[in-house]
């Protein structure tokens, strides 16, 4: 009994204790998963507007919008603090407000060329490679994921996704050099994305912008590891309630037999 009560704790701490997003890398989109690669405007173009015409999306797929941070964030006032050695124009601060909404007063985002990418042309924050990027979807998403950089230091930069209603799901940071993909899923694969937020969490030497923006419907994307999905966490916590009960009721009859 305490070997089965030990295993049912570790189990339930398991799913309890478990990160709302996990890493995700470009292999685990599924080709009909979306993709932007910035190349579908003019170099120049501010703060696009993608409706699914415009990358190849299906029925139902997402309209994409940028801007340079949500409602509720702002530019630090503390950047020494908040992103120590970043550059200021790159820190953002303070939580999004529900529903997620871009803010018309932020940084613009733009098209741009970018030699150190080899597949440019990018997208930049304001000022140039130097500015918070922020994504918005109008459909809930499972994953998102794209190529940042170009990066000289390691943990400069994270991907933050947040909910509808402007919660933390949870970030990614680069953990290399150069052009790294930075892409996070849902846990169990559920749609819970509304918008990701791109800035520096620490000092970058060169700066940074994204390409090749992958976005992913429940079902077009790959969750590492095959976390269980809710409902069978449900069935297991049951099971465990029923073999629990059963225990007891055999512990009880022998007590009564002694």
């Amino acid at each position: 009994m305490k070997t089965l009560l030990a295993f049912s704790a570790v189990v339930l701490f398991a799913g309890a204790a478990q990160a709302q997003i996990v890493r995700v890398n470009p292999g685990d989109f599924h080709p009909d998963a979306g993709l932007i690669t910035f190349s579908e405007y003019a170099q120049g173009t501010v703060n696009p507007v993608y409706a699914p015409a415009n990358y190849g999306g299906g029925a139902g797929a997402p309209n994409v919008t940028f801007g340079g941070f949500f409602v509720g964030q702002a530019l630090s006032a503390n950047p020494g603090t908040d992103c120590p050695g970043a550059a200021a124009s790159g820190c953002v601060s303070g939580s999004p407000t529900g529903p997620l909404t871009l803010d018309a007063a932020s940084p613009n985002t733009f098209i741009s060329s970018d030699g150190a990418n080899p597949t440019s042309p990018v997208l930049s924050g304001s000022p140039t490679f130097n500015g918070p990027i922020a994504v918005l979807f109008d459909v809930d998403l499972a994953g998102v994921g794209f190529d940042g950089g170009f990066f000289d230091n390691i943990g400069s930069t994270g991907i933050t996704a947040f909910a509808r209603d402007g919660s933390l799901l949870g970030t990614v940071v680069n953990t290399g050099f150069g052009i790294e993909f930075l892409g996070l899923v849902t846990a169990d694969g559920t749609p819970q994305i509304a918008g990701v937020f791109l800035n520096l969490v620490g000092a970058e030497g060169s700066g940074f912008a994204i390409d090749n923006l992958r976005f992913a419907q429940a079902g077009q994307i790959t969750v590492p590891g095959g976390v269980p999905e809710p409902a069978t966490w449900a069935m297991l916590i049951a099971g465990f309630g029923l073999i629990g009960a059963a225990t007891r009721r055999r512990v009880r009859t022998v007590s009564y037999a002694a």
